[in-house]
């Protein structure tokens, strides 16, 4: 059994990745009912909390069927993280997660995300500040390190767990790469390795397929993996990935009216939160992959993507219904 803090998860976890404009409340509860064992949230600019920024607190919703639900926060400023655990203390999630690993650059230039990573000492003491100021379970989820020279992530691990870290998840590319190349999950089963390290380890980057997420886990010994984009407009990746590991046989693919079911959902449920506009637009992202595989589907995709009011989307789910439910897609 695997333990953050408390919290008593089963053997090889698998946990959504906080992943802007993505891990909002719906898709979340979607992943959860399809498998998920933990769930977080989009990464939340701790500035943007302590400013009471409107797309900042938003993003603090959580609901009960989430459990277990981690809130990840970002930001470099010492003070700004102690008062944004606060704030994020309110909401009542189960883990607070800090973003040591998005790369992208205006997080970076500002110090944060994996800007830290040019600065071990202050991503250890904001660490250490925080699991101090509260009674949750601190996680972090970082990268590799900067660059290929600078790849330090044994010795990080170690520092963090030191500070105060309940689990550490590790994406298997330095901030230089991006999200190009192959992850490299080496680094990470050397974190796992050390027999300093008592709490667990979570292998994040390219746990694309099944025989992927046994490789991580039977090859490689992590803990867990945290399943980033193979789970866009795909949230039944958990559920397949559990039924690999008892059977070694792939689940039969989601039929044509289990994935309009569960994209109608999931467009319902962001009206619900978001509004019409709101949830109509954060949902386009899903749709490619919800119909992956229909042939000549490229028309109706584009009218789904275009669309600007739900009935126009609703209209064509009917329609994907009526034309290709007798069909079987890969």
């Amino acid at each position: 059994m695997i333990k953050i803090g408390d919290i008593e998860l089963s053997d090889f976890p698998l946990l959504l990745a906080p992943m802007e404009d993505v891990s909002d409340p719906p898709f979340r509860a979607l992943c959860k009912e399809l498998g998920a064992d933990v769930v977080y949230t989009e990464f939340i600019s701790s500035e943007g909390l302590i400013r009471d920024a409107a797309k900042s607190v938003q993003k603090l919703d959580i609901y009960e069927k989430e459990r277990p639900v981690g809130i990840q926060i970002f930001g470099a400023n010492l003070e700004s993280m102690i008062r944004s655990v606060e704030i994020v203390e309110a909401s009542k999630p189960d883990i607070i997660d800090i973003n040591f690993g998005c790369p992208v650059k205006k997080v970076v230039s500002k110090g944060a995300g994996a800007g830290i990573l040019k600065d071990i000492p202050l991503m250890v003491k904001l660490t250490e500040a925080m699991a101090k100021h509260t009674h949750l379970p601190i996680t972090v989820k970082t990268r590799l390190g900067w660059d290929d020279d600078s790849i330090k992530i044994v010795e990080v691990a170690e520092r963090l767990q030191d500070a105060g870290a309940k689990a550490i998840s590790i994406h298997g590319r330095t901030r230089a790469q991006m999200y190009k190349g192959e992850a490299n999950w080496h680094p990470i089963a050397e974190v796992k390795n050390n027999q300093r390290m008592q709490i667990p380890i979570f292998g994040n980057g390219d746990v694309d397929s099944p025989e992927k997420a046994k490789l991580m886990r039977d090859a490689f010994g992590l803990d867990g993996a945290m399943i980033g984009r193979a789970s866009i407009g795909n949230p039944w990746f958990f559920n397949q990935v559990k039924h690999y590991f008892e059977t070694g046989t792939h689940a039969a693919p989601p039929s044509i009216e289990d994935r309009v079911a569960v994209a109608r959902r999931h467009l319902e449920m962001a009206i619900d939160w978001k509004g019409e506009i709101q949830g109509v637009l954060e949902t386009r992202r899903h749709y490619t992959n919800y119909f992956k595989g229909i042939p000549n589907f490229k028309p109706l995709r584009t009218r789904m993507v275009t669309s600007n009011e739900s009935a126009g989307v609703f209209e064509v789910f009917d329609e994907i219904i009526e034309h290709f439910s007798a069909q079987e897609i890969a």
